[in-house]
């Protein structure tokens, strides 16, 4: 009975976090449009519900119901798997963001702010996130389009530039900390804002991890794979329905994961920036944290141009991946000598 209640507890925690995460993804496309209309001096999204507030239910019935193309000349079993492949691994990261401090107990279950604290959290994390570029070139290779190939190759060089320097830059949060668990970083940063990772020396790190996961997520000023004016959408030129859907909603979920890590890592995660503030809910913490640095995703967009390829590459294998490593060699030398 006791194993059941367990299982019927750790069922119920994924649900609940699978569902938040969709309805945050679903209306950060919402949020999007209107942000960005406000900077362009536009009014967004305005007729379905209050201010077009049901926008996104509705462009997701639209997707659900539209005709689903598949090219003559594609390989299908690729190409219906390559979204799903997509999807998966950016949802899969979530089991391990812890989003708050305290456990809810209900009808006598305990239902923790997370659904597992694991000693590897981060490179878990990395690991499934790594997947997902498989998803993206399969997808660009199956639909025998040139456009969708070259979006597919494109976005294959850049996870391999970009993933190592975005790996490496979290090695000093993890050295600060002691452990790969999600759940150990946050608690180490306890007390206060000046030991969150940001401020005790990581700024440099903290820099570089932003720059990285905007090129990992595909978003301007690295959107080189979907890039409109050569590719016309990239890798999932060929794609409509369901399956163009599933490309959509893994690049938001991405992009609320990698915002996740972000805050864990440099942020002090649930935790208040002043001890006297340890009233307000620890959830509200993590996701002021969260959509701040999508804010500032959103904002890039509407500011900053496109990056020619070879800069793209450029950029990140002598200018990202040096500083990360300078990073980590100052990191553990001054570590070594002040706990010596």
């Amino acid at each position: 009975m006791d194993l059941a209640i367990q299982v019927l507890g750790i069922v119920i925690q994924i649900a609940v976090v699978m569902g938040l995460v969709l309805l945050n993804v679903a209306y950060l496309t919402y949020f999007e449009r209107k942000i960005l209309a406000d900077m362009q001096d536009r009014l967004g999204p305005m007729e379905v519900g209050f201010h077009g507030l049901l926008q996104p239910i509705a462009d997701g019935l639209k997707l659900f119901f539209k005709e689903d193309i598949i090219p003559s000349g594609a390989n299908k079993l690729i190409f219906t798997a390559a979204p799903i492949l997509v999807l998966i691994p950016a949802l899969i990261g979530f089991a391990v963001v812890p989003f708050g401090r305290d456990s809810l107990h209900l009808f006598g279950l305990e239902l923790k702010p997370f659904i597992t604290d694991i000693n590897i959290g981060i490179l878990y994390i990395l690991a499934f996130a790594s997947l997902g570029a498989y998803g993206v070139l399969l997808g660009g290779w199956a639909s025998n389009s040139k456009y969708a190939l070259l979006g597919g190759l494109r976005s294959a060089a850049q996870v391999i530039s970009y993933e190592l320097p975005l790996g490496l830059a979290l090695v000093g949060p993890i050295l600060l900390s002691g452990s790969l668990s999600m759940v150990q970083m946050t608690e180490a940063q306890g007390g206060g804002f000046w030991n969150w990772f940001i401020v005790k020396g990581q700024v440099v790190a903290f820099v570089i991890y932003v720059i990285c996961a905007i090129a990992e997520t595909n978003r301007l000023p690295f959107d080189l794979p979907e890039a409109e004016s050569e590719l016309v959408a990239g890798f999932f030129t060929e794609y409509s329905g369901m399956r163009f859907a599933f490309f959509f909603l893994a690049e938001y979920a991405n992009m609320i994961l990698v915002s996740c890590v972000a805050t864990v890592a440099f942020l002090g995660g649930w935790q208040s920036p002043l001890p006297f503030l340890d009233f307000v809910p620890p959830i509200l913490w993590f996701l002021a944290k969260v959509y701040a640095f999508l804010f500032f995703y959103i904002w890039l967009r509407a500011t900053v141009p496109r990056l020619r390829f070879d800069q793209l590459m450029a950029f990140g294998w002598k200018i990202m991946l040096p500083l990360a490593l300078a990073n980590i060699l100052i990191t553990s030398t001054v570590m070594y000598f002040v706990n010596r």
